[in-house]
């Protein structure tokens, strides 16, 4: 009796382990068949889909190191800019490569010149001028990389339709259902893999925006306490 249960198990695990393959055999087959089906379309929206899955990576990281690195320096510079060391604050930002101590750098210059906050504040806005178009590059393909893998899609779709309208119009009316349904089907293929690749683009533009947002709300924070400890130290002066 038990070496009967046991041999049943065994062959009841042999079954499944040969079965895991084949699955998997099963889904890459569907998943070529799928490519094959939608035509020369189904290529390029793939194309379209790794690059701007590429992107969104290198965004990504990119920002978060730029985030980190603002935050480490301004954890640095906030005690100095309460003392009221500017000498402190004009080494550091000197020395880091950061786009909150680009920007502090360029209120020190005219800070050190005597002039007016007006002209402090304007020389921050060009500092942080010349840092958005780093935080914001290449970020918008992505928006364009959904649109265009949309519309490749519904004209891989349209394609085919007209394809196999055409294939249909001379053949048995007794088939022309069943043909007719199954080329819809195939049609259809290109339109559902455009949405399935835009789809994720459009969630990573606007994180990626989001995240953008954030890095240059904290940078006019960063510019509007600086000016306002300028000020406070001349009143105390």
């Amino acid at each position: 009796m038990e070496n009967t249960m046991l041999q049943a198990t065994n062959d009841t695990v042999a079954g499944i382990a040969a079965t895991e393959p084949m699955l998997e055999a099963s889904f890459w087959e569907t998943v070529v068949r799928f490519m094959q089906d939608g035509g020369t379309f189904m290529y390029i929206i793939l194309v379209l889909f790794v690059i701007g899955l590429a992107i969104a990576i290198e965004r990504f990281l990119y920002l978060s190191s730029v985030k980190l690195n603002n935050r480490r320096v301004w954890n640095k510079l906030q005690p100095l800019l309460q003392k009221g060391d500017m000498a402190g604050i004009d080494a550091m930002t000197r020395n880091s490569k950061s786009g909150i101590a680009k920007i502090l750098a360029y209120g020190i210059a005219q800070s050190s010149k005597g002039r007016r906050h007006d002209d402090i504040e304007l020389a921050m806005e060009e500092g942080l001028m010349e840092v958005l178009p780093r935080l914001e590059k290449r970020t918008q393909y992505l928006a364009t990389f959904a649109n265009i893998a949309t519309l490749l899609g519904l004209l891989g779709t349209i394609m085919g339709l007209i394809s196999a309208f055409t294939a249909v119009a001379n053949v048995d009316p007794a088939e022309k259902a069943n043909l007719l349904s199954a080329s819809i089907s195939v049609a259809m293929n290109t339109t559902a893999f455009g949405l399935m690749a835009a789809i994720p683009l459009l969630l990573s533009f606007s994180f990626l925006q989001t995240k953008t947002t954030e890095i240059v709300d904290s940078l006019e924070m960063a510019s509007v306490k600086f000016i306002n400890q300028l000020r406070q130290g001349l009143k105390d002066a």
